[in-house]
């Protein structure tokens, strides 16, 4: 199948590693060129490295939560590809924690980290972008169904759903499209993290497998063949929806 990804120019964040590095791949191999973006030089440089070089990827050092990120990334994709066709925005998780030991510090900081700067840069490549274009939000599965321990992702990234919905009918009219991906136990840095929280990695990944009908966690490059496909012209019917990608984890229709 040709997702129609040929010369398309994509800006993925948080892309230096994890599920929008596996989507940075992707979209390269389908070819597209592709702006990644990470927390520092060396990270995002070995990135861009790994996907072609100087003529099909471009690193760029960033924080989601600067007000500057999103027109450096957006400039930077036109000086280098000539164009943008879409965006892909992707932020760290949150610390974990109970609701309850929380610090409005904790919860100021993972604000402007994981949904303003987010906002930020949907609003911009919104005034970007043109017919065809598309906005993607790699959120979670907590979007639906919050996971004990992890209070701000529950908190937040359903407020950033309700935005990505909001925007999708919004920017519909003018031929833009807005998607959005729910992965829950992907194989991970981060999921590890987590599961390693209770002292023993290898009992709570087990746990979690069984919860999950295809008893296994999901691979990056199975998370990155989704996300593609999002992103495509292949799927350019396709605006307002919210993907879990999670081996049928969520049982809810």
């Amino acid at each position: 199948m040709d997702l129609g990804l040929d010369g398309r120019v994509y800006v993925l964040t948080g892309a230096s590693r994890g599920l929008g590095f596996a989507t940075a791949r992707e979209l390269v191999a389908d070819g597209a060129k592709v702006v990644v973006s990470g927390r520092t030089a060396e990270a995002v440089a070995a990135a861009a490295g790994q996907l072609g070089g100087q003529d099909t990827a471009l690193g760029i050092a960033a924080d989601n939560s600067a007000p500057d990120t999103a027109q450096r990334l957006l400039t930077a994709a036109r000086e280098r590809f000539g164009r943008v066709d879409g965006v892909l925005i992707s932020v760290g998780g949150p610390p974990a924690g109970a609701a309850a030991d929380s610090t409005d510090e904790q919860w100021l900081r993972s604000f402007e980290t994981v949904f303003l700067g987010a906002v930020r840069l949907a609003r911009a490549a919104a005034a970007e972008l043109s017919d065809g274009g598309v906005i993607g939000f790699v959120l979670s599965g907590s979007v639906r169904e919050p996971i004990p321990g992890l209070a701000m992702s529950n908190g937040l990234r359903p407020g950033l759903a309700g935005f990505a919905k909001t925007l999708a009918a919004e920017l519909g009219p003018r031929g833009i499209r807005v998607v959005g991906l729910l992965p829950s136990r992907i194989d991970t840095d981060r999921v590890r993290e987590l599961d390693a929280l209770g002292g023993d990695e290898a009992a709570a990944r087990a746990r979690a497998s069984a919860t999950i009908p295809l008893r296994r966690y999901g691979t990056p490059e199975e998370f990155g063949k989704a996300a593609a496909f999002l992103l495509s012209p292949a799927a350019s019917y396709l605006t307002g929806v919210l993907l879990p990608v999670d081996g049928g984890a969520q049982r809810a229709l």
